[in-house]
């Protein structure tokens, strides 16, 4: 049986946080200026994609999505963009990053989303 050293549980339960990317509709591109003018460079061969970070497993996170999912306090938490045009995860492109702490998240979600951008995808992100 293995014994991990306090600091390896420490750093183990910090890294709590993910980075996901969800697949959108190329519907987006059509309907979203906003997507559009963030995204100046794109073709149209590749998919249009949102990368988002989250506490919870990217799977939990996806359906809070595309429910309009609302807090306690009655904040809706989900992103107007994945709900109506979120179609599914795409794992290949974040699995092997997480998990991860907050501070680190924070900062993968910014860099994988302009990444993705000079692969030639379109990116929305927050």
């Amino acid at each position: 049986m293995c014994i991990m050293s306090k600091s390896k549980l420490s750093a183990n339960r910090n890294q709590s946080h993910n980075v996901y990317v969800i697949e959108l509709s190329k519907q987006i591109w059509t309907d979203h200026w906003r997507f559009r003018k963030e995204n100046p460079h794109y073709n149209g061969i590749l998919p249009c994609l949102y990368v988002g970070m989250t506490s919870h497993h990217p799977k939990v996170r996806f359906e809070k999505h595309k429910s309009g999912y609302r807090n306690k306090k009655g904040y809706k938490i989900s992103s107007p963009v994945v709900e109506k045009y979120g179609l599914y995860l795409r794992p290949s492109l974040y699995s092997p990053l997480n998990p991860m702490t907050k501070l680190k998240a924070t900062d993968m979600e910014r860099v994988l989303a302009e990444s993705l951008k000079k692969r030639g995808y379109a990116v929305w992100w927050n």
